[in-house]
C-alpha cells in the first residue's frame, strides 16, 4: 500500500509538471512570435503601403501596463547601451494622471540599467558575457558572432540538466525538468519588413534626452501623464504637451529631420519593394542580481533575452519572468491534479533560503523539484489524513469478503453464457434443417422442369421447331442451375473441413468475367434482365479462376433473385483496379440491402424469414430462392485472395456488391 501511495504521488507530480510545461509553452511561444515592433512605444503598422506619404502611428500593445502574462517590463536595448520601453512616452511626459504607471515604469527602467546592464557588459564575475556597446560599424568578425553572445556560462554550482534527482535537506527529491524556457525548444524566426516602415519606427521612437542615461538615484518626482489607447494614432502635426490634462487623450508629436523626408521623396519610387530582413533569435534566460528589497524563488531575477538583427543593427529584447504569477500557475496546476487526502506547498515561496525546507514542513510524503533549467522550484507533497493507509487496508479486508460474491456471480454468468451457447446451438441447427430444406426445395424445381419437359420430347408432343429449341434451352439451363448449385454446397463443404484447394495461376480476370457474363447472359435474359459490361483497364494479375468465377456466377444469380420485381432491369457488371486491389463490382437496382442486413446475409445459412414461407432479405413477403450460401461463398473466396467484400447503396435505388482480390502479379 505504501508503495502504491507513493507511486499516486509521482503520478500527481508528473501531471503537475507536464501542466506547467503546457503553460510555459504556450507563453514562450507567444511571447517568441510576438513582433519586435511591440518593445517599441510607437510603431507603424505592417499593412500600411510604403508609398504612403503620411504613415500611421500606434500605441504599442504592451503599453499601458507592465505585467502581460509571465512577462514583467518588457524592454529593448539599443546597440549604444540605451533602453527603450513600451511606456517611454509616459516617462517622456513627465507627470500624468497614472502616477502608479510612471512610477512603476521608472523603477523597472532603473532596474534594467543598475542589474541588467552590468551583468550583460561582464561587470559581474560568472556571468555572460555580452557587449551590447558596439561601434555603429561592427567588424566582420563581431558580427559573425552575433547568434553567439547571448550565451549563458551560469552558475557553475548549478546542477546539469537531466539528473535524476537533488538532494533536499538530506532527502533526496525527484528531479522533473521542464524545457519551455530552454533556447533549444525554440526556433529561430526570418521575416521581412518595409524599409520605409523600418525607418519610420526609428524616428518614431527616437530616444529623448532624459533618456540617455538615468541615474540610479535623484530623478524628479513621479508626474502624472493621460492614459493613452493601445489604438491610438500619433498625430505628425505639432501639438502641445502641456494638454495633458485634457479630457482627449493626446500623443507626443514626433518630430522628423527634413532630410528624411527629400531621401522619402527622393527614393520613393526606388525602395517601394525595397525590403529588409528580420532575425529574431530564441529567448535565452538570464539569472542577475536583485535589489536588498526583493524576495527571489531562483536566487536572483530571471530574465528572457532575445537577439533580433535587422541588417547591421543588433538589438535585445526581453521581459522579467514574473515570479509571482510562475508561482500561481504551478499552484493552480498543483490544485488541478491533487487526489484524495493530498495537499501541497512550495516551500520556496516562504521567507527563507530556498530548497530548505520549514519545520513546519514535517509529513512530507514525497518532494519533487521542478527544474526550469535557469533555477529549481521545491515541490513537497504532503499527507492529510496519516491514518489513510490503515483506512484503505480496511477497504480492502472488506473487498476480499466481497470476492465470495463476486465469484458467485461469476458462476451465475458461466450459466448464463452456457444457456446462450445451447440457445445458439439450437439456432444454428435450426439454420442447418432450414438449409437442407431449401436445398431439397431448390434441387426439385430444375428437376421437375427437365423431367416435364423431357417427357414432352420423348412422347413428341413438341412440333414447331421455335419450341424445342426454347424447351432445350431451358433444360440447359436448369442443368446449369443445378450444377450452381450442387458446387456451391460441395465448396463450403470442403470450405468447413479446411480441404478447399485453390489453384492460383497468372490470367486475366476481365476475361473470366467476360465469360461468366455470356453464360449467364440467357438465364437474366429468361428473367427479363440485361447485363451490361464496364471492364477497366486491369492489369494481369494471380487469381484462382474456378473461385473468381463462383464470386461472379453468384453475385449476378442474387441479383436476378432479389430484384426481380425492379422497374429497372439492367444489371452492370465492372471491374476496375487500384494499387492493392483488383475490384469486381455488380450493381442492380432492386430495394436494396438493409444497413443491418449487411452483414448478416455474408453468414452461412442466413435467411430472412422461415423456409416455410420462403421470405427473401430483400424482398417483405416475396418468396425466393436460394440456399443462404451463395454470399457466404463469395465471402470465403474473397478472404482466400487476401481481399475483402462490401455492400454500397445504388443510386437511385438498388445494391452494387463490391469484392476486392488483392493484386499479386
Amino acid at each position: 500500500m505504501e508503495g502504491a501511495r507513493l507511486g499516486e504521488f509521482a503520478a500527481v507530480a508528473e501531471q503537475i509538471r507536464q501542466d506547467v510545461k503546457r503553460k510555459l509553452d504556450e507563453f514562450i511561444q507567444t511571447e517568441q512570435k510576438r513582433p519586435y515592433t511591440d518593445y517599441l512605444y510607437y510603431y507603424v503598422p505592417e499593412n500600411i503601403v510604403s508609398s504612403q506619404q503620411q504613415m500611421p502611428i500606434l500605441r504599442s500593445p504592451l503599453a499601458g501596463r507592465l505585467e502581460h502574462g509571465l512577462a514583467y517590463g518588457n524592454f529593448q536595448i539599443e546597440p549604444d547601451g540605451n533602453v527603450t520601453t513600451p511606456n517611454d512616452d509616459i516617462e517622456q511626459g513627465g507627470r500624468s494622471l497614472n502616477d502608479g504607471l510612471y512610477a512603476e515604469a521608472l523603477s523597472n527602467r532603473i532596474n534594467i540599467k543598475n542589474n541588467l546592464l552590468p551583468v550583460l557588459n561582464g561587470t559581474v564575475p560568472g556571468s555572460m558575457k555580452i557587449n551590447i556597446n558596439r561601434e555603429a560599424e561592427p567588424s566582420p568578425e563581431t558580427r559573425s558572432k552575433v547568434s553567439e553572445q547571448v550565451e549563458l556560462t551560469g552558475d557553475k554550482d548549478l546542477k546539469k540538466k537531466g539528473e535524476q534527482g537533488k538532494t533536499v535537506q538530506g532527502q533526496r527529491a525527484k528531479a522533473l525538468p521542464i524545457e519551455s524556457l530552454q533556447r533549444q525548444a525554440q526556433k529561430t524566426q526570418v521575416i521581412e519588413q518595409q524599409r520605409s516602415v523600418f525607418e519610420r519606427n526609428i524616428i518614431s521612437n527616437a530616444p529623448s534626452p532624459s533618456q540617455q542615461a538615468i541615474p540610479s538615484s535623484a530623478r524628479q518626482p513621479p508626474v502624472p501623464a493621460p492614459p493613452v489607447s493601445r489604438q491610438t494614432q500619433v498625430q505628425t502635426n505639432t501639438q502641445n504637451l502641456d494638454q495633458a490634462e485634457s479630457p482627449q487623450t493626446q500623443v507626443p508629436q514626433i518630430q522628423e529631420s527634413a532630410a528624411f523626408h527629400d531621401n522619402q521623396q527622393l527614393s520613393a519610387q526606388e525602395s517601394q519593394f525595397d525590403t529588409v530582413e528580420i532575425r529574431i533569435e530564441p529567448f535565452v534566460s538570464l539569472v542577475v542580481p536583485g535589489t536588498g528589497d526583493q524576495q527571489l524563488i531562483f536566487n536572483g531575477q530571471v530574465f528572457l533575452l532575445r537577439h533580433v538583427q535587422i541588417e547591421d543593427r543588433h538589438l535585445l529584447q526581453g521581459f522579467q519572468l514574473n515570479e509571482k504569477k510562475l508561482i500561481e500557475a504551478v499552484e493552480e496546476s498543483a490544485e488541478r491534479f491533487m487526489r484524495e487526502g493530498m495537499y501541497f506547498e512550495l516551500p520556496q515561496t516562504r521567507n527563507g533560503p530556498p530548497f530548505l525546507l520549514s519545520q513546519e514542513s514535517t509529513g512530507v510524503a514525497y518532494t519533487a523539484i521542478l527544474d526550469f533549467g535557469f533555477g529549481d522550484l521545491v515541490l513537497s507533497l504532503k499527507e492529510i489524513d496519516p491514518a489513510w493507509i490503515g483506512k484503505q487496508i480496511n477497504h480492502l479486508r472488506n473487498w476480499y469478503f466481497s470476492i465470495i460474491g463476486i465469484v458467485l456471480l461469476a458462476v451465475a454468468l458461466g450459466l448464463a453464457g452456457l444457456w446462450r451457447s445451447a440457445r445458439a446451438q439450437i439456432k444454428l441447427a435450426q439454420k442447418k434443417d432450414d438449409f437442407i430444406s431449401a436445398v431439397s426445395h431448390e434441387l426439385r424445381t430444375p428437376l421437375t422442369s427437365i423431367r416435364m419437359y423431357s417427357e414432352m420430347l420423348e412422347k413428341n408432343w413438341v412440333k414447331s421447331e421455335d419450341k424445342l429449341t426454347e424447351y432445350y434451352r431451358n433444360m440447359r439451363q436448369e442443368s446449369e442451375r443445378l450444377s450452381r448449385l450442387i458446387e456451391n454446397v460441395l465448396d463450403f463443404s470442403r470450405i468447413q473441413r479446411g480441404r478447399k484447394k485453390y489453384t492460383f495461376n497468372v490470367g486475366d480476370i476481365n476475361k473470366c468475367i467476360a465469360d461468366v457474363v455470356k453464360i449467364m447472359r440467357p438465364y437474366a435474359a429468361q428473367r427479363g434482365f440485361s447485363i451490361k459490361t464496364e471492364l477497366g483497364q486491369v492489369e494481369q494479375t494471380t487469381f484462382d479462376s474456378d473461385a473468381v468465377t463462383q464470386i461472379a456466377v453468384n453475385l449476378l444469380d442474387n441479383a436476378v433473385k432479389y430484384a426481380r420485381n425492379a422497374e429497372d432491369k439492367a444489371i452492370t457488371v465492372r471491374t476496375r483496379s487500384d494499387e492493392q486491389f483488383t475490384l469486381i463490382e455488380v450493381e442492380d437496382h432492386g430495394p436494396g440491402v438493409p444497413h443491418r442486413q449487411r452483414k448478416k446475409i455474408f453468414e452461412q445459412f442466413y435467411r430472412s424469414g422461415s423456409e416455410a414461407t420462403r421470405e427473401g432479405p430483400r424482398f417483405a413477403g416475396t418468396q425466393t430462392t436460394g440456399t443462404g450460401l451463395g454470399l457466404a461463398l463469395v465471402k470465403k473466396f474473397a478472404q482466400a485472395h487476401n481481399g475483402f467484400v462490401e455492400i454500397l447503396s445504388a443510386k437511385p435505388t438498388g445494391a452494387i456488391f463490391r469484392v476486392a482480390l488483392a493484386a499479386q502479379v
